[in-house]
């Protein structure tokens, strides 16, 4: 078989099969994909570009004016040792826990074509910062599918050590190469006018929104096709089988393999069952963001070189630290399943949420880490003044 897919006539040939399949598909359940089309939509319109769109427009102007390399000079000493890469790469790991998947990796690839980073830090920087911000997993998973905060915030801690602990053994990444020394090239605040960067950044920011919601359209059709055609069953029945001893039924089977196409598909079927397997799953997901995530994170890279193996092995270590640290917490808390009814109407809500609610905490979240971006960038401007910015970096 494997010798088969190795030659391109067969390839070919099978991804014919599968786009024809694909077609007769749509042909055969148009109604249930212009369903599944509705349902991305509000998901887009009512989650992702309020709450995207606001820190795609702070993490360009943040590289665009300079102030990741002003901000480099403060976090070197912690960036350095921890993780092995330069202290302008703070702003890409506080961006990508704050804004959400792919504002880290956004970030991350912009300092790397601005020249702030090296390839090497890029590539480790890229394993880990790519995270979910708390509107997500505090609003969404924790009070609308386990209707509970505190599930919410244990969810948030855990996603947040499991990253940092990546970024802690990517350090190892090339250990021959560390970070970047030398001064920046063009190391000015003002590395362009504000004008420009703004209007760059707000355009560039629409631009890679509509990038995402069109990846999440595209695999909310996709799941919804593999439910109605049987692949997923099929492929669900197979995964059970390998994974019967560890306890995988058919329909967690099918729970992570939706969750593996698309996080907030998989994270809302997570709707009974024991709360442990749940709440272990849930953060594997998190982790692992999904295809249709690194289908965007695969756009933003292009043609910059940056590995895209050390990102996905990143991202399955993880999901992986995820579950295995929320498997040794959860016992210590004093949590409660809520009842499945309740579990069941906050869960129809999930791609329904309040624009107004998800807004105002996006552009909270922004402008409080914008503010404090800024400050730093003025003490650092201050106390810089009449020497060469960044020595040493």
């Amino acid at each position: 078989m494997g010798r088969l897919l190795g030659r391109k006539q067969y390839r070919d040939l099978l991804l014919a099969f599968g786009l024809l399949c694909a077609a007769l598909a749509l042909v055969v359940w148009p109604k249930e994909a212009m369903s599944a089309m509705r349902d991305g939509l509000k998901l887009c319109g009512n989650v992702i570009i309020p709450s995207l769109f606001p820190f795609f427009v702070l993490s360009s102007l943040v590289v665009e004016l300079g102030m990741s390399r002003y901000l480099g000079r403060l976090f070197q000493p912690v960036m350095a040792p921890l993780f092995r890469v330069n202290g302008a790469c703070a702003c890409a790991v506080a961006l990508g826990f704050v804004g959400g998947y792919p504002v880290g990796a956004r970030t991350a690839i912009s300092l790397y074509q601005n020249g702030q980073c090296s390839k090497t830090e890029a590539e480790r920087l890229l394993a880990f910062c790519n995270n979910s911000g708390p509107a997500f997993i505090l609003g969404v998973v924790g009070a609308g599918v386990f209707g509970s905060g505190t599930i919410g915030l244990l969810l948030y801690l855990v996603h947040i050590l499991a990253s940092l602990l990546v970024g802690m053994l990517f350090r190892f990444y090339r250990p021959v190469e560390g970070p970047r020394r030398g001064r920046l090239q063009g190391a000015s605040f003002q590395a362009v006018r504000f004008p420009a960067a703004f209007t760059h950044s707000v355009t560039g920011a629409l631009s890679s929104t509509l990038n995402i919601c069109a990846f999440i359209l595209f695999f909310t059709v996709v799941i919804r096709m593999l439910q109605l055609t049987g692949v997923l069953t099929g492929l669900s029945c197979l995964l059970s089988a390998l994974l019967g001893p560890l306890g995988f039924s058919q329909s967690w089977a099918q729970r992570l393999l939706t969750g593996v196409l698309e996080v907030s598909s998989g994270v809302s079927s997570l709707t009974d069952g024991s709360l442990s397997g749940r709440l272990s799953m849930a953060a594997f997901m998190l982790g692992w963001a999904g295809l249709s995530v690194h289908c965007q994170v695969m756009a933003f890279l292009g043609d910059s070189g940056l590995s895209l193996r050390t990102y996905v092995v990143g991202k399955l270590l993880h999901g992986g630290l995820s579950a295995a640290l929320l498997a040794l917490l959860a016992p210590l808390l004093p949590l409660k399943a809520p009842v499945a009814a309740y579990l069941a109407e906050q869960t129809e809500a999930l791609a329904a949420l309040d624009v107004q609610t998800t807004l105002t905490i996006s552009l909270a979240s922004a402008w409080c880490l914008w503010l404090l971006f800024f400050l730093l960038a003025l003490r650092a401007v201050k106390k810089s003044s009449g020497k060469s910015p960044l020595p040493g970096v």
